[in-house]
């Protein structure tokens, strides 16, 4: 099978289009043939070694598969062959065919196409587990929302509005990507590439700061969002989008009873009643059209480099996906 390879770390181009054996789905597992996969940072930083766990090489980047199941291995009781899914897995997504364990597999509904079931397992999940699982976001509460127009933050703003936040804020680094904010809920918009933004969140909120905020840059960015965080206010870090790591001075916390708080993924998806239920939560939200998927664009699995260059280079909206 055709599939996504890098044998050493650096930049998009030490990703290879190339032939490799097709994988066998061993006991409890089914092997799926991927019709669509998506694109995260979570692929950027295993591609430059820089990713939270160690990444062994040769390796074949993609964490978020929809296909079809077209094999199953002993054990497997709760699927068949045919069945459309969704799922998350620890590597080996960017391929034509890729294995999965079968407790991961979500079916899809008959309206859900495999483009927009793709954009809700890794970023899905991870907004709505900010929000609610880490953030504790409650009734009325201001949410702060930066990168609003990528993959996580077009379902966060829309996530935060369904979970009933009083205010969104959400910031971007051009109009067009406010715009897209803003039309998808967002109450208020920040451009946080504009001297002063943390200025502008507090003067929106009187003042108060904001209650949750969903952090992902590091660096400046992370130092400013401190500075607007409200009295039991908490921010989420769930990347470091710039590669600049932040200095936290635990003790500078204390006076307003603030929290800052990891989120990772895998240790959610380690719970499978935390996962399980919550995907198919937001599987109906886009089924009812609560919420909407935001896709960037759809690209053949051999440009898998040339939409790694888009992604980090932020010249992108929304959810990038491949197509084996």
């Amino acid at each position: 099978m055709k599939a996504i390879q890098l044998t050493e770390f650096g930049g998009p181009e030490v990703l290879k289009y190339v032939d490799v054996e097709k994988p066998t789905p061993k006991s409890n597992e089914v092997l799926i043939e991927v019709k669509a996969v998506g694109v995260n940072y979570a692929d950027t930083a295993r591609r430059e070694g820089q990713y939270v766990v160690k990444t062994t090489l040769p390796f074949i980047p993609g964490a978020e598969v929809a296909g079809v199941v077209v094999e199953v291995g002993d054990n497997v009781t709760g699927v068949q062959v045919g069945t459309r899914v969704v799922t998350l897995i620890e590597s080996n997504g960017y391929a034509e065919y890729a294995v999965a364990h079968e407790r991961s597999l979500i079916p899809l509904p008959d309206g859900v196409d495999f483009e927009y079931a793709v954009s809700l397992p890794l970023q899905g999940l991870s907004a709505y587990h900010i929000l609610k699982t880490m953030g504790r976001i409650e009734q009325g509460e201001s949410v702060l929302i930066h990168a609003a127009a990528g993959g996580v933050g077009t379902i966060a703003v829309q996530l935060a509005k369904l979970f009933g936040a009083g205010k969104v804020i959400a910031t971007a680094s051009t109009e067009e990507k406010l715009a897209l904010a803003k039309e998808l809920g967002a109450d208020e918009v920040v451009n946080y590439t504009e001297a002063g933004w943390e200025q502008e969140v507090l003067r929106i909120t009187d003042g108060k700061g904001v209650d949750v905020a969903l952090e992902m840059a590091g660096g400046d960015i992370f130092q400013k969002t401190l500075t607007c965080l409200a009295p039991f206010g908490r921010v989420v870090i769930y990347g470091v989008a710039s590669g600049e790591q932040s200095r936290l001075y635990p003790s500078s916390l204390m006076a307003k009873n603030q929290s800052v708080i990891g989120f990772f993924l895998p240790q959610i998806m380690r719970k499978p009643q935390l996962f399980q239920s919550s995907l198919m939560e937001l599987l109906s939200f886009v089924n009812n059209g609560s919420l909407k998927l935001t896709i960037g664009g759809t690209f053949p699995l051999n440009e898998a480099a040339s939409v790694h260059t888009l992604l980090q280079g932020r010249k992108t909206k929304g959810k990038l996906i491949l197509i084996p």
